[in-house]
């Protein structure tokens, strides 16, 4: 009798597998549905639940932030992801871009909305306009809207080099990335980012002509039509080569005809007059031909000197001589790791643009706390690290550093918390 109990009690066990067993049959359950979903309802779904995560990251360092410039303490989710920038935007939204560059009592150029695109805050003016939806919250909509779109976007540039389901891991990373909490605040990240990839897709589809308009306006949102232009010219000289080198086996799908080098070079010389027309803009505006450059120089304090800002970085932070060799090992790891397998799957035109961008942070970059965020548009290197491994707790692992970081870069970052010599690190 006892021995039938236990047995007869044994069985009852397997058969009831308690909470964490129904919680985990219900998460089965829910993914097995989902991955019925058309794809893009999928990716959707990825996409909107890392924002409600990194929501309620921002809520709860709401709920600890003290006195700032901005707000009273502990405010509530809209008016918190509504500082640091996005107050920048919004003054722009209001009041335009100044005549004449503001300058102290010495002549020296002080902050100013030039250093801010154009792009971002006037479809914020157009959205409000047309609804009479207040400025703050259109610049929020059109952020938020902009992050699903680039999320879809993604996905389809992702798909022209894996299959689903490693793409739609590759776009999990790049939801939940450290840094991917400012595509649901009123930045041009997001609108950036959907136009970077749209231009990026075209590239790889060899629609160059259809690619132009998209750059132009991705030169209008944030700065990154100098390493486009770049990555253009050299996909050029890269096809040039392909096609004027002895055919080998099964290398034929490379060539480009004659007519696609020709719109190559078109879109080439659009990317590259298409990156000096903001700094062309303010030109016109206020009569300075350096006038972005000096905006854009006033929150390092220093002129533009390339490559010397990394080096001065690496030595406050390592010493005289580890700070010396720090750049150089960063340049070492970054083409390590551009040559490994599962980036050099990504094809000719996602690594381009990777070290395209990466040498024009190293030539032009302030290194600080914000060069994280500035980190977003290698955004294709999210597909390598999904391809380096199928390995469930691998990929799991990655999105839960992720999530962890991304609270390390809102609390620490994000939340203003004011330095003894005043102010504080920027997001």
């Amino acid at each position: 009798m006892s021995r039938a109990g236990t047995s007869s009690g044994r069985v009852g066990q397997d058969r009831n597998p308690g909470l964490n067993g129904l919680v985990r049959m219900k998460v089965a359950s829910a993914a097995a549905r989902a991955s019925t979903w058309p794809w893009w309802a999928q990716v959707a779904g990825v996409y909107v639940a890392a924002r409600a995560v990194s929501a309620c990251i921002f809520m709860a360092a709401a709920l600890h932030q003290g006195a700032n410039p901005w707000l009273p303490a502990k405010p509530d989710y809209w008016n918190f992801i509504n500082i640091w920038d996005a107050r920048w935007y919004g003054e722009v939204l209001r009041s335009g871009y100044p005549s004449q560059l503001p300058v102290d009592e010495s002549g020296n150029v002080q902050e100013n909305a030039w250093a801010f695109y154009g792009l971002f805050p006037m479809l914020g003016r157009a959205l409000s306009a047309m609804t009479g939806m207040d400025p703050a919250l259109a610049l929020t909509f059109i952020a938020m809207a902009s992050g699903l779109g680039a999320a879809l976007v993604v996905y389809r540039l992702f798909r022209q080099k894996a299959g689903h389901r490693t793409a739609m891991w590759a776009v999990v990373f790049f939801s939940t990335f450290p840094v991917a909490a400012v595509l649901q605040v009123p930045y041009a990240e997001s609108l950036n980012l959907l136009l970077l990839a749209s231009a990026l897709l075209l590239v790889m589809q060899r629609r160059y002509l259809w690619a132009m308009p998209v750059v132009v306006l991705m030169c209008l949102s944030r700065p990154t039509g100098v390493p486009f232009a770049a990555m253009v010219c050299g996909l050029l000289a890269y096809r040039l080569w392909l096609r004027n080198r002895p055919a080998a086996p099964g290398s034929q799908a490379a060539r480009h005809s004659a007519r696609d080098l020709v719109a190559l070079a078109a879109l080439a010389a659009v990317s590259g007059i298409s990156a000096l027309i903001w700094p062309a803009i303010a030109w016109a505006v206020t009569g300075d031909p350096a006038a972005y450059t000096k905006t854009e120089t006033v929150w390092r304090g220093h002129d533009l000197v390339p490559f010397k800002p990394w080096f001065d970085t690496g030595i406050q932070l390592f010493g005289p001589v580890l700070g010396v060799l720090a750049p150089f090992v960063f340049v070492a790891v970054f083409g390590l790791a551009m040559t490994s397998p599962p980036v050099v799957a990504l094809g000719a035109e996602l690594r381009l643009w990777c070290v395209c961008y990466m040498g024009y942070l190293l030539v032009f970059l302030h290194p600080q706390t914000s060069t994280f965020r500035m980190l977003l548009p290698l955004f294709p290197l999210a597909l390598g690290a999904a391809l380096l491994s199928r390995s469930r707790a691998y990929r799991g692992t990655v999105v839960t550093m992720f999530v962890l970081l991304q609270i390390v870069w809102i609390v620490w970052l994000w939340a203003w918390a004011e330095l003894p010599g005043g102010g504080d690190y920027p997001p």
